[in-house]
């Protein structure tokens, strides 16, 4: 068994929460491939490292020896750690190089990559486990997109080490130079390290134990997820739940890696485990999890076809597309279609969109509707169950909330379901209760 964990930000929060890390590192013989990220808040008022990084460039472009006073800051962040953890060890050679480059200009990817070398090296030196410099393994290419088969040839060289550990978020470019992935980065690191060691586990540790059913904003203490699959994580995901780093899915799916969410602050906790479709076992929720989002509008267009039916949906989505907005449903029937946007992305579009619809198309109707909410009903066990949609909807019609759409794919393992925004939270509290009256 080989295991590769990330820990986040707020598991590298301060001398303590580094410990604990350790202390669950080495509780388990399998866990031999660690990613940590930069340090997070210690309490609710701090600033986490990553930020004061972003603030230490910004200076910098104005005034290098302003930049470096900032960064001083940032140094007694780690000293404090290596002081408190009792490490006789010092980063004073890695703060020389930062400040030396500060002084000649950098880029913001270098900058910002530090927190998570930093913390590297100190964990490493925590754990005596050898330290691997992301940027020697984790490759982009010169559009600064990663670059996974580059990354996996770089990884075979260090396929014969036992143990490392490897800072997130960031890699190389062709030239050497830095490059990182977007903020939350750091788990995609984890899941390419995971791929390319091809470990049996990637464990995500963070300060939650797993996913929750639904909002906990809105539901009061929802049940925990035990399991749940990758097309279920990506349509939660989708819907607006905040789960885990979109990109960090797929290196791990495409090797069929089991993904662990586990909590450092409560490390006997089980956590929510994420399987390949295929691997899901009877513990399986048969709904998984409910999530949602408001500040939909739907636009629907009559028109009589006749014999531009095959031209018509192209048509209307043309419009969309050159006008740049994302267009996240389409229902429709015989002669009518409705496309569901966010209201957000037709901002200072829509007076523009419907004029070209009325030239290009025509349609002899325009409906618009506003203040719209969908909630994702989603469960991998739906599939071919007799009388869940209705049940779902009559859970809804009990609490008096008119259903304006409702969307399913084919696969039948998310039921989409329009509403008014007014009845959002009533919906997605009925919605829950139905879901554990049939657990």
């Amino acid at each position: 068994m080989k295991k590769a964990v990330k820990f986040g930000g707020s598991s590298l929060a301060d001398a303590a929460q580094f410990q604990k890390c350790a202390d669950i590192i080495k509780a388990d013989p399998a866990r031999l491939y660690v990613v940590p990220s930069a340090p997070g808040k210690r309490h609710g008022n701090d600033i986490k490292v990553t930020d004061m990084l972003f603030h230490c460039f910004a200076l910098q472009k104005k005034d290098p020896e302003q930049a470096i006073e900032y960064f001083a800051r940032i140094k007694e962040r780690y000293d404090e750690i290596i002081r408190e953890l009792g490490l006789n060890f010092s980063l004073e050679e890695e703060y020389q190089t930062i400040e030396a480059q500060i002084r000649e200009g950098l880029s913001e990817e270098y900058l910002v990559s530090r927190g998570e070398y930093l913390s590297a090296k100190v964990l490493s030196c925590l754990l005596e486990y050898p330290f691997v410099d992301a940027a020697s393994c984790i490759q982009f290419d010169d559009r600064g997109n990663y670059d996974e088969h580059d990354s996996m040839i770089a990884f075979q060289a260090f396929r014969e080490e036992g143990c490392f550990v490897l800072p997130g978020f960031y890699g190389a470019g062709p030239e050497g130079e830095i490059r990182t992935f977007s903020r939350g980065g750091s788990d995609i690191s984890g899941a390419v390290v995971a791929k390319a060691m091809e470990v049996d586990v990637y464990e995500n540790w963070t300060d939650v134990s797993g996913f929750l059913a639904a909002d906990p904003r809105i539901v009061p203490n929802p049940q925990p997820i035990e399991e749940i699959t990758y097309s279920e994580l990506r349509e939660l995901s989708y819907m607006g739940a905040s789960v885990f780093h979109e990109e960090a899915i797929y290196p791990a799916r495409s090797a069929g890696i089991p993904i662990n969410i586990r909590n450092t602050n409560r490390p006997q906790d089980a956590g929510s485990g994420i399987c390949p479709d295929d691997k899901a076992t009877e513990n399986h929720a048969y709904i998984t999890g409910i999530a949602g989002k408001k500040n939909f509008m739907s636009l629907s267009f009559e028109k009589d076809i006749g014999g531009d039916k095959l031209a018509f949906g192209r048509k209307v989505l043309q419009v969309f597309e050159e006008a740049h907005v994302m267009v996240d449903h389409v229902p429709s029937s015989i002669g009518t279609m409705t496309v569901v946007v966010d209201a957000n992305e037709m901002s200072g579009k829509e007076e523009s969109i419907l004029r070209r619809i009325r030239h290009d198309i025509d349609p002899y109707h325009i409906t618009v509707e506003r203040g719209l909410a969908f909630i994702a009903v989603v469960g991998f066990r739906m599939k071919g169950g007799v009388g869940v949609t209705a049940g779902l909807l009559a859970a809804l019609a009990e609490e008096g909330i008119s259903v304006k759409m409702v969307i399913q794919g084919i696969r039948e393992i998310s039921l989409i379901i329009g509403i008014d925004e007014e009845n959002f939270e009533k919906a997605i509290k009925r919605l829950y209760q139905f879901r554990q009256e049939v657990l």
